[in-house]
């Protein structure tokens, strides 16, 4: 099948560290954008409240009209300079600590299809299947899990999955559940870190970050004049964005029927944000629809609400729109689906033999190309 154009949907699982290399050798060496590897140790301020410019170690001082502040959890322009504030919604949220770790796996290994997120006493454990290695991790909640228990469950996982293989070190991480109330300030615009983050459920972090340069380009102001109108259209979608992003984590838990500490507080209507409570109410009635997700670009769609909720048990509603004249047509379209994925299943390679034969064939192009 041609790249970027599979049958079904799909995605890819890159390393992140070469995908910004590439990222940077495109920038440079075909678009014309100057690259300057510098620290940031210093802002200038302009005397109508902008930035007028930051001044680095070597570079010294650089002037701009518009600046991107991708300065991670740090946030030296929207955070530091500015004072812009936080919401905490760890209300919602409770995890705020993980554990990675690296399991190398053999070369003929399975590579699963996609990430395993199972559910513990705590939180949640990722596990991604990669050509090399399965990358693992321990999400949880410090209020309802010490550190020693955590780690005890991430070692019981790994040993459940990977009985022969030795423990490697796990990395821990804490972090907090918050955004800016304010992503874009005067002639500074937060991507990334620097405007927030949530725990890693849904893996949100790099749908913004394309989301907020996509609208930045769309809406590019075109003087300063016009610059907090933009700033002011920015703040609104992305605040709804944000807050969307919350209710579908917290669906997740809120349909747990799981009876420790941990998920009856998740259940507990004090920390269910008050729209997706709404919601509950209205898809007992009704499923999922484009009327309760009316923007054009909606991360997560009406259909993901539905594969959560009734994945999850959530009951069938009491009523239903669909005409009963098209129940036989639907079932058969449910059936043509089947056979689909049926028929696919046993005509697509193994993910471990796509990987192993593009690599071949890269590194076959790539000696061409040298000789």
């Amino acid at each position: 099948m041609p790249d970027y154009a599979g049958t079904l949907n799909y995605a890819y699982h890159l390393d992140a560290g070469k995908f910004a290399a590439l990222l940077a050798r495109h920038a440079t060496e075909r678009l014309g954008v100057r690259h300057l590897r510098d620290h940031v140790v210093g802002v200038d301020g302009a005397a109508d409240g902008d930035i007028a410019a930051v001044r680095t170690r070597v570079s010294g001082r650089i002037e701009g009209d518009v600046f991107l502040d991708c300065t991670g959890h740090a946030a030296l322009l929207i955070g530091e300079h500015y004072g812009v504030g936080t919401i905490d919604r760890g209300r919602e949220l409770f995890n705020d600590r993980a554990l990675a770790v690296q399991l190398p796996v053999a070369a003929d290994s399975v590579i699963a299809s996609q990430t395993n997120a199972t559910a513990h006493a705590a939180g949640w454990i990722w596990d991604i299947g990669l050509p090399a290695r399965r990358g693992i991790g321990c999400v949880y909640s410090s209020a309802h899990l010490d550190d020693d228990a955590a780690a005890d469950t991430l070692t019981r996982y790994l040993r459940a999955t990977a009985p022969d293989a030795p423990l490697p070190d796990f990395r821990p991480l804490r972090f907090q559940s918050r955004h800016r109330n304010r992503f874009w300030h005067r002639n500074c615009l937060a991507i990334g870190l620097s405007a927030g983050f949530l725990e890693p459920l849904e893996a949100s972090a790099i749908v913004l970050v394309e989301l907020s340069v996509e609208a930045l380009l769309d809406n590019f102001p075109a003087t300063r004049r016009t610059m907090d109108l933009h700033a002011a259209r920015f703040n609104t979608l992305f605040r709804y964005r944000w807050d969307r992003i919350v209710e579908f984590l917290k669906l997740h838990y809120v349909l747990s029927q799981r009876d420790e500490p941990y998920w009856r507080d998740h259940r507990d209507p004090g920390s269910i944000p008050p729209r997706l409570a709404d919601l509950l109410l209205l898809w007992a009635d009704h499923p999922p629809s484009h009327a309760d997700f009316p923007m054009v670009d909606e991360i997560f769609p009406a259909a993901s609400y539905q594969y959560v909720l009734y994945g999850m048990g959530f009951p069938a509603p009491r009523r239903t729109p669909v005409r009963t004249g098209a129940r036989g047509a639907a079932d058969m379209l449910v059936q043509q689906v089947d056979r689909h994925g049926r028929m696919l299943a046993a005509a697509l390679p193994t993910n471990r033999a796509y990987l192993d034969a593009l690599r071949h064939a890269m590194t076959s192009a790539t000696m061409e190309t040298r000789a």
